[in-house]
C-alpha cells in the first residue's frame, strides 16, 4: 500500500473519528449523495457513515458516505407544487413594463426585458 493510500486508511475510525478510506478504497454499501441521488435515492437523515480523503488542490478533500441499505427513495414533487414552480419561472421570464414572456430570464439588475432596458438599440 502507498504511502498516501495508507494515510487515508482508517477503517475503524481510530484516527479520524469515522472510518476513512482513500480515493475509490471505500467497500461496496457505501455512497456519496450524488451516487444515492443518481440510484434515486436520498440519504433520508441518516447520519455520516464514513467519508473518502484525498489530496487536492488546496489541501486534503473528503467526501461523505452513506450506506446505501439505510438510504431512501427520492421524493417526487405533487402537481401542485410542479404548478407552482412552473408559475415562478414563467414569472421570471415575464417583463414587468411591457408584459411580454420572454425566452430569457429577466435580469434582476434591470427589473425589465432587454428590449424595455434600451429601446434605442432595438429602433436601430
Amino acid at each position: 500500500m502507498s504511502r498516501i493510500r495508507a494515510a487515508y486508511y482508517d477503517p475503524d475510525g481510530a484516527r479520524h473519528g469515522i472510518p476513512t478510506y482513500w480515493w475509490r478504497g471505500a467497500p461496496p454499501g457505501y455512497a456519496t449523495r450524488r451516487q444515492l441521488r443518481a440510484a434515486g435515492l436520498r440519504p433520508g437523515g441518516q447520519p455520516i457513515a464514513a467519508q473518502v480523503l484525498w489530496r487536492g488542490v488546496g489541501g486534503t478533500r473528503a467526501a461523505y458516505l452513506y450506506r446505501v441499505d439505510l438510504a431512501r427513495p427520492k421524493r417526487t414533487a405533487t402537481p401542485a407544487q410542479l404548478r407552482a414552480i412552473r408559475a415562478a419561472l414563467t414569472a421570471r421570464r415575464t417583463c414587468r413594463v411591457c408584459g411580454v414572456v420572454r425566452p430569457y430570464y429577466i435580469p434582476r439588475s434591470l427589473g425589465e426585458c432587454l428590449d424595455c432596458a434600451s429601446p434605442m438599440e432595438v429602433a436601430a
